[in-house]
């Protein structure tokens, strides 16, 4: 009679181990969503966005409904803003539009992305002034709404020039956030909040 030898019994999986895999495979997923979330158009071509040497962002509160937009004038009086998206070495990278076009389909269900944000890089350096504005586009609630605008300057490191906030009381406003002066090598000169009046002249 042979002798019976029972196979060796697996470890069982550690329940720690198995808990990281998940929420590592589930980060991944909401990074992935986020993404195409955020940047509707790196999702169609696989773009990747120019070298910056200095980032401007503009935000407002999350799932506000209204359309707040940026308005950048570079020292040669050039213009970017959504109908100009590309104006000397500023690029308009993100138009938001508040909760319009914030909701995407995934499996079949809704996604919502919540964050109101607008970027706009400036890709080389030009010595003068830039001035930095936020209008407030159009409004879903007739609320006053205020947004937060930041630039960083982004070589040789990530070093915050300005951050502000502004108020706009209804549709129609424009503020000046911020207005900073460049050196030929990007150096930053001056800061200064005056204000100066960028929609009005551009649309005319």
């Amino acid at each position: 009679m042979g002798i019976s030898r029972k196979k060796p019994r697996e470890p069982e999986a550690d329940p720690f181990y198995d808990m990281l895999f998940n929420m590592l495979i589930a980060f991944v997923f909401c990074f992935v969503i986020a993404l195409l979330a955020f940047n509707p158009k790196f999702a169609k071509t696989g773009d990747i966005p120019a070298h910056a040497e200095f980032i401007i962002t503009m935000t407002w509160p999350d799932l506000n409904p209204n359309d707040l937009d940026t308005w950048v004038e570079n020292p040669a009086g050039q213009v970017v803003w959504f109908r100009n998206r590309d104006a000397g070495l500023m690029h308009l990278d993100r138009d938001d539009r508040g909760m319009v076009n914030d909701v995407i389909i995934v499996n079949g269900k809704e996604v919502v992305n919540p964050l109101n944000q607008e970027v706009v890089t400036i890709r080389g350096f030009e010595a003068g002034e830039y001035t930095v504005n936020v209008h407030y586009y159009d409004s879903k609630d007739r609320q006053p709404v205020q947004a937060s605008v930041s630039v960083v300057k982004v070589n040789p490191r990530a070093e915050v020039i300005f951050y502000g906030t502004v108020d706009l009381e209804r549709k129609g406003d424009e503020r000046t956030a911020v207005r900073f002066n460049l050196g030929p090598n990007g150096e930053v000169l001056g800061i200064n909040t005056l204000p100066k009046t960028l929609v009005e002249r551009t649309e005319k």
